[in-house]
């Protein structure tokens, strides 16, 4: 199975299901990579030992990597961390998780603000462009493993929005005008 991403609806109702917009309107991988956002597809069951996974942190220089489990008896502080992970914000580097198991989805904006909401399963391998507006949530099934890739070391520093005054921010938004 493909990369699945689509524009969001504005409810307000659970942040965990779909929000598809009906009838639905559907972004393909070509329209995320205009925006900076990449995406391979990997066997996350032989995540420890993969070539391909060797190869991409070698060629984009991710030399260093945790892996999360995010669900309510894994992680200290669940409730406060799926709030503060689902705060619109940007990040000085790139983010890059790796789904090795469950599902979730990461939510950033279009050119025009929309929201497109990007499905992640396992093996879903995504790179969202340091100064993007993003935001991160579990699906319903409340329950994802990831492996974090850093160039470096990782920092955690995020930046909520408002935050167009950063350099960062703008180099973003003038790398969306030569698209």
């Amino acid at each position: 199975m493909s990369l699945q991403a689509w524009y969001m609806d504005s409810s307000e109702g659970d942040q965990r299901t779909p929000h598809r917009l009906d009838p639905d309107q559907p972004v393909s991988p070509e329209d995320l990579k205009k925006l900076g956002v990449f995406y391979w597809k990997l066997n996350a069951d032989i995540y420890e030992t993969d070539p391909e996974l060797e190869q991409i942190r070698k060629d984009q220089g991710y030399s260093y990597t945790d892996i999360i489990t995010i669900h309510k008896d894994s992680l200290p502080n669940y409730e406060g961390k799926l709030k503060m992970f689902f705060e619109e914000h940007l990040h000085l580097d790139d983010e890059i998780r790796y789904i090795l198991d469950g599902r979730a989805y990461f939510d950033v904006r279009d050119k025009e603000e929309r929201w497109i909401r990007i499905a992640m399963r396992k093996g879903d391998l995504i790179t969202l462009p340091a100064g993007i507006y993003h935001r991160f949530t579990l699906d319903e099934t409340n329950y994802t493993k990831a492996m974090r890739l850093f160039v470096g070391e990782p920092v955690w520093k995020a930046y909520n929005r408002p935050s167009d005054e950063l350099d960062i921010r703008r180099k973003y938004l003038a790398s969306l005008l030569e698209c």
